[in-house]
């Protein structure tokens, strides 16, 4: 692998960010997609000790926390998602001792570590499902029904795969079994005493590990309606986050999380160091969401409102305020999410075949977010500028939907494309081992290297934005104030900061706010920038279309 220390600055080895209570209400975290992040033995795999080799980059970048997604023993049908032991590291990604100095080695950087734990599903080749299949008690621990039909040879009832196709799959005894994804990925039965007393086993073996936190996979999914009853509807996939369905987001899953925050909040006060929970859930309203979050449930919930939100400003200002009453209304922080491994990368989406343009909105998009009340999700690479790869060759592909529907332009290989760290060529420094999806051939000016100490490139610009939330006390949680602005203008303040973006078409002239903190793109100024607030009559700032920028206003500004 390449060497990690010319690519980010030195940093000590003690714990810059002591215990601090409730932490993660503003907490910037980074995901880190483990199979594309750093390959430590050059088998073109993402892997655990190529995490811990690059942490001094992460810390440099100025994170909180990173969230890891699943590296426990699976076949790898789903990326990992598909667990077969849940206390046990594939070795694709290394060993239990691996996992526990990676988690070690984050704390004394001063970053804390939440993992992936999947409750919905396991694998097919789970030790309980193996059983079941064998005709053990163990069946009772999924759903298995008898199907429909004169002789059963219909699925017992008509909901589909969010992967695609039925989301019943037909055993050797004739009858079926349920899985919301992928068919080696059998849904659990919550009902069952059994599944409830494992995850708080697993639970307590990784937070005993050290672990800060999970992020729930499919926290809206856990439990089914009473009965199974037919939706009457084809595409459920669509409907996702649209509607309740009674797969998804039905009003018992409540429960088990907060027996889960109740587990959380013990080990909180036995180690003096707050651990969280953070839901992957969809759920149709932001005010359905805001259940997941209330005091004694779940610490945080993603925000897919605000990241499937268009690049449109009266629409983006309608998310944010819907967004920070909702949670607000329990008393939980809102999170700010742009891209991650489910979802075509935001820059991509903001730009289409336009990467110039993408990258500029993409740019802009991440200056919002940091200044936003809350915590932040970031995505391994937006910070290097990367758009979604979207022309991988079908012969490399591993997303299962890409298998199960036709024509399908492969959901979610493209954004799982791993990083480039520096070189001219692929692999550039993942790994000696080539990557296990393509590079493209045209990332060379996108790596770590080429970027870092680039004042224009995107991953300063990252660097800058964090370094400014962390030292400016008006930015992470608390309050925001709308201010009146034109069209195509969002315009705010937070104490001693305000925040412009100028999301239209065309450049937008206003009086120079304050002491420029940051810009996602070149400004032109009318004058010298004062230190405070002008009047109309004073210096004037013009921003280009699709710009955000950030002013240190009041004492701040001195």
């Amino acid at each position: 692998m390449s060497p990690v220390s010319p690519l980010s600055p030195a940093v000590s080895r003690t714990d810059r960010r002591p215990a601090v209570p409730r932490w993660w209400r503003d907490a910037v975290i980074y995901q880190v997609y483990v199979r594309s992040f750093a390959d430590s033995d050059g088998d073109g795999v993402g892997d655990l000790p190529g995490i811990r080799a690059r942490l001094p980059y992460l810390a440099g970048l100025g994170v909180d926390a990173v969230w890891l997604t699943p590296f426990y023993s699976s076949p790898q049908a789903d990326g990992g998602y598909d667990v077969a032991d849940y206390r046990a590291v594939d070795p694709l990604f290394g060993t239990l001792d691996d996992a526990a100095q990676l988690i070690a080695a984050a704390h004394e950087v001063g970053i804390r570590v939440i993992v992936d734990v999947v409750p919905n599903h396991t694998s097919d080749e789970h030790a309980w499902f193996r059983a079941a299949l064998a005709g053990g008690p163990e069946r009772d621990l999924y759903h298995f029904r008898q199907g429909r039909g004169e002789n059963g040879e219909l699925p017992p009832n008509d909901w589909e795969s969010v992967f695609g196709g039925p989301a019943w799959t037909r055993t050797r005894d004739g009858s079926w079994y349920l899985h919301l994804f992928a068919p080696q990925q059998p849904d659990l039965n919550w009902d069952a005493p059994a599944v409830h007393a494992e995850f708080d086993s697993i639970l307590r073996f990784w937070l005993d590990m050290g672990v800060d936190g999970f992020r729930v996979d499919v926290a809206h999914g856990m439990v089914k309606a009473a009965g199974m009853p037919d939706i009457g509807a084809r595409e459920q996939a669509k409907m996702i986050g649209t509607q309740i369905l009674p797969f998804f987001d039905q009003d018992e899953v409540h429960a088990i999380h907060r027996e889960w925050r109740r587990l959380l909040d013990s080990y909180g006060g036995r180690h003096g160091r707050e651990r969280i929970g953070v839901a992957e859930a969809w759920a149709p309203t932001p005010e359905r969401l805001a259940l997941y979050v209330r005091p004694d449930e779940l610490h945080q919930a993603f925000n897919f409102q605000f990241l499937s939100c268009p690049w449109e400003p009266a629409a983006m200002r309608r998310v944010i305020d819907s967004s920070l009453a909702a949670t607000g209304s329990v008393g939980a922080p809102t999170t700010w999410v742009l891209s991650n491994h489910d979802v075509v990368r935001h820059l991509t989406r903001y730009g289409a075949d336009d990467y110039a343009g993408g990258l500029r909105r993409a740019r802009a998009a991440a200056l919002l977010m940091l200044a936003l009340p809350g915590s932040v999700y970031l995505y391994q690479g937006e910070e290097l500028g990367l758009p979604e790869v979207r022309d991988l060759p079908d012969g490399v592909r591993q997303d299962p939907s890409f298998f199960r529907t036709d024509g399908q332009d492969g959901l979610r290989d493209g954004c799982r494309v791993p990083i480039p760290w520096d070189g001219e060529l692929p692999p550039y420094g993942f790994g000696s081992g080539g990557s296990w999806l393509p590079q493209p051939d045209d990332w060379r000016n996108l790596t770590v290297a080429a970027q870092t100490g680039d004042d224009g490139s995107t991953l300063e610009l990252y660097r800058r934005a964090l370094a400014v939330r962390r030292e400016l006390p008006g930015l992470g949680d608390g309050e925001m104030e709308w201010l009146p602005s034109a069209d195509g203008v969002l315009d705010f303040v937070r104490p001693g900061f305000r925040c412009v973006l100028n999301a239209g078409p065309e450049p937008v002239e206003l009086p120079t706010p304050g002491r420029l903190l940051a810009t996602s793109a070149d400004l032109r100024t009318d004058g010298t920038a004062p230190h405070g607030d002008l009047g109309a009559d004073g210096p004037t700032t013009t921003l280009p279309a699709d710009t955000c920028t950030w002013w240190a206003i009041g004492r701040t500004a001195r």
